[in-house]
């Protein structure tokens, strides 16, 4: 079962929650001002995500740049960090306040790569700044979460090291509901959109064992915005790994990889097939080698 109440996902339903109105590019430094008029303005996701100021956000050193183009990928992260088993809400506000410095006072960038991070908890939060609002009016806030990529891709950064570890049910009901908003929003195609990361670069990310998973992932976002109910969706996918939830505590905590060479979160992550590759491979299979640039680069420097 989800983490999250409302189900209300299909497209009918959601085409006059969205708030599409056409808004005039703001001038850089206006923008952050006007944020928060702007969300008052528009309507808040059919579940819970918490905003930068909740979480405690640094100023960005430059206000994010939100362009009319919508995205055509919805990316795939892991964080590469570790498997922690704290699934509280002040876990999840901490992990982005450090993927935040991570990527400012590490990498130099203006603020957080991705658009949005998902805890091991299952909540929800905005990454970069203007993220939620460019969601809401059918626009996009440019990241730094896919290299050659950010000016036509929305990164999800979920929290772990999905290399062998199995992913906990909280992060995956969250990660079904969020990407079925974003489709809905972009009016995007499940099967086409969803990537991941590595499926865009040379990287491990978003891991072996999460990468397997995405077929599964698509075809209950599929499900979820043609009515279907959750039944019906885990009747309809495979059998996959056994959820964390469900397995035994290892002796162990896995030691996280060094961080790949990609932009976004504190060690890197990425997962998916993109149009016309081959279904995902079941976590017992071999998985094919990082895949590079499949899409044309369209990228500006962040």
């Amino acid at each position: 079962m989800s983490t999250h109440p409302e189900r209300g996902f299909t497209r009918r339903g959601m085409a006059g929650i969205l708030g599409l109105g056409a808004l005039d590019l703001l001038m850089p430094g206006r923008a952050l001002a006007q944020e928060s008029a702007l969300a008052a303005e528009g309507e808040e996701p059919p579940f819970k995500v918490y905003s930068r100021d909740e979480w405690g956000a640094l100023r960005p050193t430059r206000p994010a740049q939100v362009i009319s183009r919508a995205p055509d990928r919805i990316v795939v992260h892991h964080t590469a960090t570790a498997n922690t088993k704290d699934r509280s809400l002040a876990q999840a506000f901490r992990l982005s306040r450090e993927i935040q410095r991570f990527h400012m006072r590490g990498r130099g960038w203006n603020d957080a790569g991705q658009q949005l991070t998902i805890s091991r908890g299952g909540y929800v939060m905005e990454g970069r700044n203007r993220s939620l609002e460019a969601i809401r009016t059918g626009r996009h806030a440019v990241g730094a979460q896919t290299l050659h990529h950010n000016r036509h891709t929305i990164g999800i950064e979920n929290e772990g090291t999905y290399s062998r570890a199995p992913v906990p049910s909280r992060l995956w009901d969250s990660l079904i509901d969020t990407c079925a908003w974003l489709c809905t929003a972009y009016d995007l195609d499940p099967f086409r959109a969803i990537v991941g990361h590595r499926d865009l670069y040379s990287t491990d990310c978003p891991g072996d064992i999460m990468y397997a998973r995405l077929t599964e992932l698509r075809t209950r976002v599929a499900l979820r915005l043609d009515g279907g109910s959750d039944k019906e969706a885990a009747e309809a996918t495979p059998p996959s790994e056994v959820n964390e939830a469900d397995a035994p505590a290892p002796s162990a905590e896995p030691s996280a990889p060094s961080p790949s060479p990609s932009q976004s979160g504190p060690a890197r992550p990425s997962a998916s097939t993109p149009p016309g590759s081959p279904a995902s491979p079941s976590p017992s299979a071999s998985v094919t080698p990082p895949r590079q640039n499949l899409l044309p680069d369209v990228n500006v420097p962040d």
